[in-house]
């Protein structure tokens, strides 16, 4: 299994059905050395699922920040499907996160 982190959009149940068929089930976790910032959608698809004209986005951040959210495991299916979702905003990398687990997430691209 694939674990990808999500702070944002990914965790709402609307997306995850459009996005992977399925509910996900969630882990809380954090993301080390990141903040959160807003993001304005301009993808009108993007925007029918989450309902939401501005998206969470994580830049770097000081040592001591950090941004909390939710771990799941995906298949590498699903892990395209999000990759479809994201728009260009951002980008996904390998992160290591704050329980020691290795994940994707989707950061400022």
């Amino acid at each position: 299994m694939i674990h990808l982190f999500s702070y944002g959009t990914l965790q709402q149940p609307g997306v995850q059905m459009a996005s992977f068929g399925r509910l996900l089930k969630g882990a809380p976790d954090a993301l080390p050395g990141w903040k959160k910032e807003m993001v304005e959608i301009t993808d009108a698809e993007v925007f029918a699922q989450s309902g939401e004209r501005f998206h969470p986005i994580v830049v770097p951040g000081a040592a001591g920040d950090e941004v909390e959210g939710l771990v799941f495991e995906i298949t590498a299916e699903e892990l395209a499907s999000a990759d479809r979702y994201e728009v260009n905003d951002y980008k996904r990398i390998a992160v290591t996160l704050k329980s020691g687990l290795e994940a994707f997430a989707y950061v400022k691209a």
